[in-house]
């Protein structure tokens, strides 16, 4: 999970509400940013949110149950909010469609990288990573931006959503594989014109696990099984680094709350903090 929140739990054991609440505030912010995409839906999210949340923080003092409770309050808020339009209609992502044809996995093939480590994006790339998760339909996205984003565990994903841990895992791939496929598009978008329906046969059960693989949630069979395959197979080796590469594009996104914003924000809660200091006195 996000420091912050660690950070924030640790101030809250304390007693130290005050100093935790600008934590939640940017962890607050960021994710109804990627979540919503809308600053001024964010902005209202993040201070409905910790007004609300202000009273109820002194007990909850374990990490995770705090991460679990404030992503829960602030994902309900978002869907509420008043550009909830842009979430509808639900779309089901379909694996064989994310899946990449002869013509993609060759052009992947002929400029292939190997997996990058985590970077600061520049804000360019910020940008384009931003608006590539936010066409992820969102029952897809929410799932992208708590496990890759919010650095949080699929048992606590699926306690924020309701949902089985399998189902998680589930839409957690089918998200990578549809933001992978966003940014490949400068690259790829020429060969993808081309029938997409003569798919690499051979390698459907290995595109339908690789968020688990690259995860290391895999069995040692199973491992073994990938890491054959792959020995065998560049085009697929060349699918996989990209996949990494979408992945750790998203990891390393940050959607700050800018200081002019933050410094409100702070402000407001300050207000609030000491009415409610004041009334319990």
């Amino acid at each position: 999970m996000r420091p912050e929140v660690t950070q924030a739990a640790d101030l809250i054991r304390r007693g130290d509400i005050e100093n935790a609440l600008p934590l939640l505030q940017n962890t607050v912010f960021s994710f109804s940013m990627k979540v919503c995409g809308h600053r001024e839906d964010a902005e209202d999210t993040t201070q409905d949110v910790l007004f609300k949340s202000i009273r109820y923080l002194r007990d909850i003092t374990d990490p995770k149950a705090l991460a679990v409770w404030l992503y829960k309050v602030t994902r309900n808020r978002c869907w509420m909010s008043r550009r909830r339009s842009k979430f509808a209609p639900q779309q089901t992502l379909s694996l064989d469609e994310l899946m990449p044809d002869s013509d993609e996995l060759a052009s992947l093939t002929s400029h292939s990288e190997s997996t990058p480590e985590r970077q600061v994006l520049t804000k360019r790339e910020a940008e384009r990573v931003h608006q590539a998760v936010l066409k992820i339909p969102p029952q897809y996205r929410l799932i992208l931006v708590l496990h890759d984003m919010e650095d949080l565990d699929t048992d606590e994903i699926a306690q924020i959503t309701g949902l089985r841990e399998g189902t998680v895992r589930v839409r957690l791939h089918r998200a990578r594989l549809y933001v992978r496929r966003e940014l490949a598009k400068p690259t790829t978008s020429k060969s993808r014109k081309k029938a997409r329906n003569h798919k690499p046969v051979e390698c459907k059960r290995l595109f339908a696990g690789l968020s688990d693989y690259i995860d290391n949630r895999v069995d040692d069979l199973s491992c073994e099984r990938i890491q054959k395959h792959l020995a065998d197979c560049p085009p697929c080796v060349a699918f996989v680094n990209d996949l990494s590469r979408a992945v750790e594009r998203c990891r390393s996104l940050a959607v700050p709350c800018d200081a002019r914003t933050a410094a409100s924000l702070q402000k407001l809660l300050a207000q609030e903090f000491e009415r409610l200091q004041s009334q319990s006195e």
